[in-house]
């Protein structure tokens, strides 16, 4: 059973920042809504001839999640006790909660989740629409931390045949700095490098202690010494437009103007856009869009 801290068992004692108040009182609101919807035979219990309470016991929530009553109590009572990233594993487990669910009870309580879901909300069955509407353009939504989320046909075949990159290895960074062909297909690979690098360090400053960022600039690190020396530059860099050129294998070289739309208030995900800057590089995209296509009906063929 988890045991309290000191501050856990003074609520009230220490001082919090402007908002904090406000965040534990949702924080508690909404924990007492995950709880009141939950019927106890979900979560294996019986329900018994007694039970007044809507969906679990407070009692129930604290032996699922081992941790103590008075403990639990309090965190529905907003009080200002400390919870640690374990705990709230528990209760969500313990609660049932859903991927969206989970992430904004950790957002709450104003700490950073270990396991965070893999997939990302923000890509929607419209969204990915979306994306097939901009072909033959390449187009892709990326998150800051330069993961491709999801990606049309044409983008597919832009730099590499990246349906053949395993999941986990869909980052430009890391495709940039470890993959041969993505690599290659890159008319200035070197100052693209750099700029990549700049506006990573720039986006990671609001996530420094997130584990998923660090596991990502700790695999950089090992695996490309070329990542070793710009990163030590301590470069910082927004996202901004830009012309790029890359050199296909299947069309040739193309001369892409680059455009962020972000799908958010805040520099997080964002829709990636490359529209052709002459009409050579219009007619390219326009075959290699055809080429996806072909390559995309073949098995059925």
């Amino acid at each position: 059973m988890t045991t309290m801290t000191a501050q856990d068992s003074a609520p009230g004692a220490r001082p919090g920042h402007a908002g904090s108040e406000v965040r534990r009182h949702e924080l508690a609101a909404f924990l007492r809504s995950r709880r009141e919807r939950i019927a106890p035979e979900q979560v294996g219990l019986p329900r018994g001839r007694r039970r007044r309470t809507p969906g679990l016991r407070r009692e129930e929530v604290a032996q699922l999640s081992a941790v103590g009553v008075t403990w639990y109590t309090w965190l529905e009572q907003a009080r200002d006790i400390q919870v640690s990233v374990q705990v709230l594993d528990a209760l969500a487990r313990a609660l049932l909660l859903d991927p969206s669910e989970r992430a904004h009870l950790f957002q709450l309580a104003g700490a950073v989740d270990p396991t965070p879901a893999t997939v990302c909300s923000a890509v929607t069955p419209a969204l990915r629409a979306l994306l097939a509407q901009f072909e033959p353009y390449p187009a892709c939504v990326q998150n800051s931390r330069y993961d491709i989320l999801a990606h049309n046909r044409t983008y597919g075949l832009l730099l590499c045949d990246l349906d053949a990159v395993p999941p986990e290895d869909r980052n430009c960074m890391i495709l940039s700095f470890t993959h041969e062909p993505w690599r290659s297909s890159i008319v200035h690979l070197g100052e693209t490098q750099r700029l990549m690098a700049a506006r990573f360090r720039a986006s990671m400053a609001g996530h420094l202690g997130e584990p998923g960022w660090k596991m990502l600039l700790k695999r950089l690190r090992t695996q490309s010494p070329d990542f070793g020396e710009v990163w030590e530059r301590h470069e910082v860099l927004a996202h901004r437009g830009k012309r790029k050129e890359f050199l296909n294998r299947y069309v040739g070289r193309l001369r892409l103007d680059h455009t962020d739309l972000w799908l958010g208030p805040e520099s997080g995900p964002r829709m990636v856009t490359y529209a052709p800057a002459d009409e050579d590089s219009r007619e390219r995209l326009e075959r290699l869009h055809a080429i996806a296509l072909e390559r995309e009906a073949a098995p059925a063929g």
